[in-house]
C-alpha cells in the first residue's frame, strides 16, 4: 500500500482534524482597471501586479517535506467491511515515495515526452504517481475512469491512449481496469496497486526502489515552460483534445489564487474532496492549492449520488474542513444531512472558511439553505459563511476570475486575478470573453490547427464564454456570466434565444425544484427545458422512492406537474418569445461530471446534455404524457 503515517493516535488525528482558525477572513480588495477600445471591445485587468512565483508546484513538496515533514499531506479511507481507517501520508513520506517512483520512471528510459498516464479514481497512490512524473520532468496525464468503468465500448479509451502513447499506465485495481486495457494499443508497462495482471508491475515495486542522484538531476532540469500535465477536454463537440499544462502555468495560477484569497497563507488548508483529478477543478485548483500551502487533502471516496453521498458525510464527520469545494448537485445532496443533523452541521461549520461552488451554477435558494444552517451552527461572533466562486478552464490552469468579495448577484464570476487580462469582444448582442496571462496554455498537444484557432491576433485565448459587467460603472463589482457564445439558437420563427439569460431566469422561476436546466428548441416552434430535479422536487412525489423515481414518473405526477407549470408561468410573465419556455421534461439523474455534462468551467454543458440525452430531447417535443406543457 505504500508509506503510511505511523505513530498517529486517534487523539492526534482528531486534533489535526480540528486545526484551523475562526478569525475573520482576509480577502484582497478588488482593484480593476478598464481599457475601452474604439472597436467596442474592452479589457479588464487587475492593478495589483502578480507577485513572483516558482517554476513548478512540485517544488512545494520538497519545501514542506523539509519545513513540516510530519504534517499529513494526503489521506484516504481504507474500508474493510464494516470497519474503516484513514491511511495518512506525511510530506516527508510523500517526497520519499515520489523520488523512488521517479527513479523507476527514469530507469524505463522512455522518450521524456511520453506521459505517465493514470486511469483511476482519486487515491493516494494516484497522487504519488502524478507527482513523481512531474518531479522528474515527465508529463502526467489523468484519463477519466469513466472511459473504462462506465462505457461498455472501450474504443474511445483506446483512441485516447493511442494519442497519448504513454510511457507507463497506472491503475488502482487490475480487476476493475484490466478488461478495458486488455486490447488497448499499449507499448509500455502497466502498474497496479491491487490485483496486477500477469506481466504488470505492483505499485510496491516502484516505491521500494532506491532513488539516486539522477532523480535530483532530473528535477533540477525542470523549466517553467516544460509540460507538467496533459488534461483532456470534455470532447462534447468531437474527439477530446489534449490540453498542455506547463509547470509555470500551474505555479502562476496558484500565486493568483493566493493573492485573491490572502487567508490561505495564514491558515493551513484542510479539505475533504471527491472532485476527480481528471478534471482541472479537482486536479489543478484544489490539489495544487493544498500542496502550495502545506495543507492536507483527505480523498473523499463518496460522490453526490444516493448510496455514495453517505460516504462523503461519513468522511466529513471525521474531518471538519477549512474549505469545501463542490458542484451544485453536491451541495444539493449534502444539504439535507446538514439540515437534519445538528451535530454534523456543527462539526462541518466549526472551522469552515469558504464554501466554493463552480461558476454560475448554484441556484440562489440552495445557497440560502446553506447560509441558514450555517447561521444556526457558527459562533455568534463569527462572520457569515463566505460563498465564493471562480471561472476559468482547463486551458487556463484553471482560474481566470475570482469572487474574492462578498456580493449578492447570482451569476457573478468575480474579477480578473492579478496577472490576467480579460478582453470582451462584441458578438451579436453579447460580449465574447477572451483571456491572456501567464496561466494560459501554449496549445493543444500535436494539434497545430486547433492551437492556432484557439487564439486571436493579440494572443488572447478564445474561451468561448460570454460575459458582461455586473455594474457597467464599476468593474470592481464583478463579471456576470452570460452563457456560451455558441449555445444561442434560432427558433423556426427566426427569433434568437439567449440561452445563458434564459437559463438563469428559469432557475429563479423554478426554485427550489430545479438543480439546473438545459434549454432546447433549435429550429423548433417553441422553447423547451430539460430539468435536473432537486430533492425538493422529488419530495413532491413521496409515494416514489426518492432516489429511484425516473424523470418520466416524476413528470406524470400531478403535484410535480403543478409546481413546474407554476414556475413556467412565472417565467413567461413579462417575457418575450425568446425567454418563454412552453414545455419541460424532468430528467432522471443529475448531470454527470465524468460524462462531460459538466464542463471544465464548472457549469452544465448544454451541448453535451442535448447530445447524450437525445431521447429526452425527443420526448420533450412529443405528445408523451410525461411532458409538462404550459396551458
Amino acid at each position: 500500500m505504500g508509506p503510511e503515517l505511523t505513530g498517529w493516535t486517534d487523539a492526534m488525528l482528531a486534533d489535526h482534524a480540528r486545526r484551523g482558525s475562526d478569525a475573520g477572513l482576509p480577502l484582497a480588495q478588488p482593484d480593476i482597471a478598464r481599457e475601452t477600445r474604439a472597436d467596442g471591445s474592452f479589457v479588464l485587468r487587475s492593478r495589483t501586479k502578480l507577485a513572483p512565483y516558482g517554476r513548478s508546484v512540485v517544488d512545494w513538496l520538497a519545501h514542506w517535506a523539509a519545513l513540516t515533514p510530519a504534517t499529513p499531506f494526503l489521506a484516504e479511507r481504507i474500508r474493510d467491511g464494516a470497519t474503516a481507517r484513514w491511511r495518512m501520508v506525511s510530506y516527508a513520506e510523500a517526497l520519499h515515495s515520489v523520488r523512488s517512483i521517479g527513479q523507476v520512471l527514469l530507469d524505463l528510459d522512455a522518450v521524456p515526452q511520453r506521459p505517465v498516464t493514470v486511469l483511476s479514481d482519486n487515491s493516494v497512490n494516484h497522487a504519488l504517481m502524478t507527482l513523481a512524473s512531474m518531479y522528474v520532468g515527465r508529463p502526467a496525464a489523468t484519463v477519466s475512469s469513466a472511459y473504462a468503468r462506465v462505457a461498455k465500448d472501450p474504443s474511445k479509451l483506446h483512441r485516447i491512449l493511442q494519442h497519448l502513447d504513454p510511457a507507463v499506465v497506472y491503475v488502482e485495481d487490475g480487476n476493475v481496469y484490466g478488461p478495458a486495457l486488455a486490447a488497448a494499443p499499449l507499448n509500455c508497462p502497466v502498474v497496479a496497486t491491487h490485483a496486477p495482471r500477469p506481466g504488470w508491475l505492483g505499485f510496491d515495486t516502484l516505491t521500494s526502489c532506491a532513488a539516486t542522484d539522477a532523480v535530483s538531476a532530473a528535477h533540477a532540469r525542470i523549466a517553467p515552460g516544460d509540460i507538467a500535465k496533459l488534461l483532456l477536454t470534455s470532447g462534447s463537440t468531437g474527439s477530446p483534445k489534449l490540453v498542455v499544462n506547463t509547470h509555470g502555468m500551474l505555479s502562476a495560477n496558484q500565486q493568483m489564487i493566493a493573492q485573491c484569497w490572502t487567508f490561505v497563507d495564514q491558515t493551513t488548508p484542510v479539505i475533504v474532496d471527491w472532485l476527480p483529478w481528471s478534471h482541472t477543478f479537482g486536479a489543478n485548483h484544489n490539489f495544487n492549492l493544498v500542496l502550495r500551502h502545506g495543507g492536507t487533502l483527505y480523498v473523499d471516496d463518496g460522490r453526490p449520488v444516493p448510496g455514495l453521498i453517505e460516504r462523503s458525510v461519513d468522511n466529513l464527520r471525521d474531518v471538519a474542513p477549512t474549505l469545501h469545494f463542490n458542484v451544485p448537485r453536491g451541495f444539493d445532496a449534502l444539504a439535507p444531512f446538514l439540515e437534519n443533523d445538528n451535530a454534523f452541521a456543527e462539526r462541518f461549520f466549526s472551522r469552515l472558511q469558504v464554501l466554493f461552488y463552480a461558476a454560475a451554477s448554484l441556484p440562489p435558494q440552495l445557497r440560502e439553505r446553506f447560509e441558514r444552517v450555517a447561521a444556526r451552527h457558527r459562533r455568534a461572533d463569527a462572520e457569515p459563511v463566505f460563498f465564493t466562486s471562480a471561472w476559468g478552464a482547463t486551458e487556463t490552469a484553471p482560474l481566470v476570475t475570482s469572487v474574492h468579495f462578498r456580493h449578492d448577484v447570482h451569476g457573478n464570476i468575480g474579477v480578473p486575478a492579478p496577472g490576467t487580462e480579460l478582453k470582451f469582444v462584441p458578438s451579436g448582442d453579447k460580449f465574447e470573453m477572451r483571456v491572456r496571462g501567464p496561466s494560459v496554455f501554449p496549445g493543444y498537444l500535436n494539434d497545430p490547427n486547433a492551437s492556432a484557432a484557439a487564439f486571436d491576433e493579440e494572443g488572447f485565448y478564445r474561451i468561448g464564454d460570454a460575459g458582461k459587467l455586473c455594474d457597467p460603472a464599476d468593474p470592481n463589482a464583478g463579471v456576470l456570466f452570460d452563457g456560451r457564445v455558441a449555445e444561442d439558437f434560432k427558433l423556426s420563427s427566426g427569433t434568437w434565444v439567449s440561452v445563458g439569460t434564459l437559463r438563469l431566469n428559469a432557475l429563479d422561476a423554478l426554485a427550489p425544484f430545479a438543480l439546473d436546466v438545459v434549454v432546447a428548441g433549435h429550429d423548433r416552434a417553441e422553447i423547451g427545458l430539460l430539468i435536473f430535479p432537486t430533492a425538493a422536487l422529488r419530495a413532491l412525489a413521496p409515494e416514489f422512492d426518492a432516489a429511484a423515481a425516473t424523470g418520466i414518473e416524476l413528470g406524470r405526477h400531478e403535484a410535480v406537474r403543478r409546481a413546474v407549470c407554476r414556475g413556467l408561468r412565472g417565467l413567461a410573465r413579462d417575457a418575450g418569445a425568446s425567454q418563454r419556455a412552453a414545455r419541460a421534461v424532468i430528467l432522471s439523474g443529475a448531470p454527470s461530471l465524468e460524462a462531460g455534462e459538466i464542463t471544465d468551467k464548472g457549469y452544465v454543458n448544454q451541448r453535451a446534455v442535448l447530445t447524450l440525452r437525445a431521447d429526452d430531447v425527443q420526448r420533450l417535443f412529443s405528445a408523451d404524457d410525461s411532458v409538462i406543457v404550459v396551458e
